[in-house]
């Protein structure tokens, strides 16, 4: 099939849910409206702030995080903050992806002790794929994998990351439902 005939079959498939289901996967059956830049601009900046102080000030000031030496934030999130707060409307930018993406991602992630190098390039060609045959590809998801295959605080983290990523996911995506929601932009 065609990229146009799959999304117009995903389309007319997403079309049949409740409103409040479909415009989560991505549906939006009335045209967007207009709005000046600006408006946008401010928006954005607001939801971009507002979420990510809020993973900080969880992560960062939690003493139960702090305890397990979880990080402040997971450096992904900056990139997933572009696309959940900039470009609402984008395929990438779907709750799906943020979650699922991310989630995936850090599940994926393989630690060759001898062979580290390998195990990024491994696990972002791994998490990549799965992303596609679970329709959920969100790309900060790669940084995501990377952190977990390289970066040995992460590593020391262990399965753990897992629930980070779920709950930095949870906290980036309320913020963005709240504010992308406000002005339906």
């Amino acid at each position: 099939m065609t990229n146009s005939v799959c999304n117009q079959s995903a389309s007319s498939t997403l079309s049949r849910l409740p409103p409040w289901m479909s415009r989560w996967l991505g549906y939006h059956a009335e045209k967007q409206k207009v709005q000046l830049h600006y408006v946008m601009w401010i928006w954005t900046f607001i939801g971009a702030f507002c979420g990510m102080s809020r993973i900080q000030a969880v992560f960062g000031q939690a003493h139960y995080f702090i305890k397990r030496g979880v990080p402040p934030i997971i450096a992904s999130y900056g990139a997933s903050a572009v696309l959940i707060y900039g470009t609402v409307d984008a395929p990438l930018s779907q709750p799906r992806g943020l979650f699922a993406g991310h989630f995936l991602g850090a599940l994926i992630e393989e630690r060759f002790k001898q062979l580290v190098w390998l195990a990024g390039s491994w696990s972002c060609a791994m998490a990549i794929v799965v992303m596609q045959m679970t329709g959920t590809t969100h790309p900060p998801t790669g940084a995501t994998m990377l952190l977990a295959a390289v970066n040995v605080d992460v590593q020391n983290l262990g399965w753990y990351y897992l629930p980070v990523i779920l709950l930095s996911s949870a906290l980036a995506l309320v913020v963005a439902l709240i504010i992308n929601n406000i002005q339906c932009r």
